[in-house]
């Protein structure tokens, strides 16, 4: 599915029971997505975009990733809504604390952007670092979703 957010057009994928993928990208549904997954995915963002939800509801499931990128997407679930960490202390939290870098490309793996909360992983120094890789728009995504989280 795809639709128009206030960052761009964004698409969505599910499998029968959860939703699978949020993309900046354009990418094929599968022909067994749940419609109403979709459905409550796009609601969902559209209403966190427009800072009025805070916890993300709609089921999902991660149908790719190492055992290591998942625990990393997981820990940052528990990242509380309008608040920071940095790369080091998500190391920190799954016991990893050699693991900075590999927690970053975790995180550009994140086949769930905005439901998984990577844009709340910033530098130590505060600086906010890559987004959707390190380009300049995808900074100013990240830079936009952290604001929607400040209001």
């Amino acid at each position: 599915m795809k639709f128009d957010t206030s960052l761009g057009p964004l698409w969505l994928d599910a499998n029968e029971h959860a939703l699978t993928t949020v993309s900046y990208t354009e990418l094929s549904e599968s022909p067994t997505a749940n419609s109403a997954i979709l459905k409550q995915a796009k609601d969902e963002i559209l209403a966190f975009l427009a800072g009025d939800l805070t916890n993300f509801t709609v089921p999902y499931e991660f149908t790719y990733g190492t055992s290591f990128q998942r625990e990393v997407w997981q820990t940052l679930v528990e990242i509380p809504y309008g608040e920071t960490c940095c790369y080091q202390e998500v190391a920190a939290k799954i016991g990893r604390s050699q693991a900075v870098r590999a927690i970053g490309q975790a995180n550009r793996r994140n086949p769930l952007p905005i439901i998984i909360p990577c844009h709340r992983v910033i530098g130590k120094s505060g600086k906010l670092t890559g987004y959707t890789g390190s380009s300049s728009e995808g900074l100013a995504i990240k830079q936009q979703l952290l604001t929607i989280e400040q209001r």
